[in-house]
């Protein structure tokens, strides 16, 4: 598991919202195999970025952007993901246990072999 600290995980961030704007220096952000649990990335825009196989359990995504993001295998146990935006997003095999999913929007998403056991998806789009 790759440590990433805070400030770290801010220059990734910054570096991907150039790339999502087509600006010089930006980078798409992999943040895979990454520990971030317990992160605050509260509304954080994060489509596109490669979070494969990263710890995001108990982190706080809410309203996050995950449009199209690569979250398999990602372990998200716990995490807050309401009003998350993971349309076409990457969830094969990712676990979700007792996640916080009221009115995510998970449509396209693929959910193959994920682990939804107590997840909360109140309202949540799932077409």
């Amino acid at each position: 598991m790759r440590e990433i600290s805070t400030d770290e995980l801010k220059i990734i961030l910054d570096k991907h919202a150039k790339w999502l704007a087509d600006e010089d220096g930006g980078v798409c952000a992999d943040l895979s195999s990454a520990n971030l649990s317990y992160a605050n990335l509260r509304s954080a825009d994060l489509r596109s970025a490669n979070l494969r196989s990263a710890d995001l359990s108990y982190a706080d995504l809410r309203s996050a952007n995950l449009r199209s993001a690569d979250l398999s295998y990602a372990n998200l146990r716990s995490a807050d993901l309401s009003y998350a935006n993971l349309s076409y997003a990457n969830l094969r095999s990712a676990n979700l246990r007792s996640a916080d999913l009221r009115s995510a929007n998970l449509s396209s998403a693929n959910l193959s072999y994920a682990n939804l056991r107590s997840a909360d998806l109140s309202y949540a789009d799932l077409r």
